[in-house]
């Protein structure tokens, strides 16, 4: 449908197809060429506005075809590299963890904002059902013992210890605490603040 928007609309959509393939392959000519087609269509403009005058009904001609014609045949000539998918399954697979990052930043700032909330949406519980996507974080002070152990370094030994702890203090207010609370080899310390919370 972009390549041939300039042919369904007589050359209107021209500047804008070719703005956005400027935009979508970050050229500089084809930002000149959407300037060309949009100087193109004030001249259809211009041309028709004018009362009679041979010159800027040629120019309004001249400017229709070129837009509408020159617009499409250009467009489809480059629509392949404006819509090729270019990014490889490296790059998609880090696409997604950046993306799942994103999610756990704005769920762990709902949670500071709005700890009630947080609760009700059940971040952090993917013990439980939820509709809520917050980017795989866990709530220690509140899952099962199998959700801890499921944290990158946790085994099932330490998860149960975790859970012991908690138990016996109500509780963690941080990665750090609990670390020091359950003597967790200190290299689990900067994973589980990136992939836990700790609601009261």
């Amino acid at each position: 449908m972009w390549a041939i928007a300039p042919l369904l609309t007589c050359g209107a959509a021209t500047p804008f197809t070719m703005a956005f393939a400027a935009a979508r392959l970050r050229s500089t000519m084809l930002a000149l060429s959407a300037a060309i087609y949009a100087i193109g269509m004030v001249a259809v403009v211009v041309g028709l506005a004018a009362d009679g005058s041979d010159a800027l009904e040629a120019l309004a001609f001249m400017g229709s075809v070129g837009s509408w014609l020159g617009g499409t045949i250009h467009s489809l000539i480059i629509r392949r590299k404006v819509f090729e998918r270019t990014d490889t399954p490296n790059d998609q697979a880090v696409a997604f963890v950046q993306y799942r990052r994103e999610l756990r930043q704005q769920a762990r700032e709902m949670v500071e904002r709005d700890p009630a909330l947080a609760r009700e949406l059940r971040i952090g519980r993917p013990d439980l059902p939820r509709q809520y996507d917050d980017g795989g974080l866990i709530d220690v002070n509140h899952v099962p013992a199998a959700v801890i152990a499921g944290l990158p370094g946790m085994t099932p030994e330490l998860a149960a210890r975790v859970v012991e702890v908690r138990a016996n203090v109500g509780g963690f207010v941080s990665a750090e605490d609990m670390s020091i609370a359950v003597d967790l080899p200190p290299r689990l310390t900067s994973e589980l603040v990136e992939m836990t919370i700790y609601l009261p």
